[in-house]
């Protein structure tokens, strides 16, 4: 790390580790990271092994996620570095959109899935948004990911996905039904996309109000 990246990052700027096979779109992705006053690349990798090592030895807060790399794909690498290290968010940047590498990179633990056509704006907030805990998604990518998840029956939740659901209606965070229910908080986030497209809604609110609607779940006081 540079001296001038320790002092970014010890003045609190939030660290990013920037994965991609690509040595110029790398470099221009850590040239746009680095001049945000709050954010700082504290390491690159070139493959998605390298950014396991990287992520165990630099803890970032984000991790920009390529997908398609020939030294270790990035589905693999974000599995990985979120069971280890849970805290820490991988946002994929990728010039994929198909329906199978999004529900990959999801079920991996994913909080986000961005296409590189994404402005050098919208990027930075999103890598913001992502250490914040929250889910970025490109609008097409989150068109197909509810196409995708949506059944034939879309209000039949899952055994798993009601207890999910039962979970967000009481309040309790990702983390805190995972530990209720003994699964990662990656896995209830999955199955969390799940109701929402089963249920055709966006946000925990909307689930929770349609769930109650529909007799999904007993209203207030029952």
């Amino acid at each position: 790390m540079t001296s001038e990246r320790a002092r970014a990052a010890a003045l609190g700027s939030l660290r990013v580790l920037v994965v991609d096979d690509h040595p110029i779109v790398r470099s221009g992705l850590v040239a746009l990271i680095d001049a945000q006053p709050d954010l700082t690349v504290v390491a690159e990798a070139s493959g998605g092994r390298e950014a396991v090592r990287q992520a165990a030895a630099y803890l970032p807060d984000v991790v920009l996620m390529d997908l398609r790399m020939p030294a270790g794909d990035g589905v693999t690498a974000t599995a990985e570095i979120t069971r280890a290290q849970p805290a820490i968010r991988v946002l994929v940047l990728t010039t994929y959109d198909t329906d199978s590498d999004i529900l990959r990179a999801v079920e991996a633990g994913a909080t986000g899935y961005l296409l590189k056509d994404v402005t050098g704006d919208r990027l930075v907030e999103a890598i913001r948004a992502a250490a914040r805990g929250e889910t970025v998604l490109a609008a097409p990518v989150a068109a197909k990911l509810m196409s995708r998840l949506r059944s034939p029956e879309p209000t039949q939740l899952t055994p798993r996905e009601l207890d999910v659901l039962n979970g967000v209606a009481q309040g309790s965070s990702n983390s805190e039904i995972g530990r209720d229910l003994h699964i990662g908080a990656a896995t209830v986030k999955s199955h969390l996309l799940r109701v929402f497209a089963k249920l055709g809604v966006e946000s925990r609110t909307g689930a929770v109000t349609v769930a109650m609607q529909r007799g999904i779940l007993p209203p207030p006081g029952r």
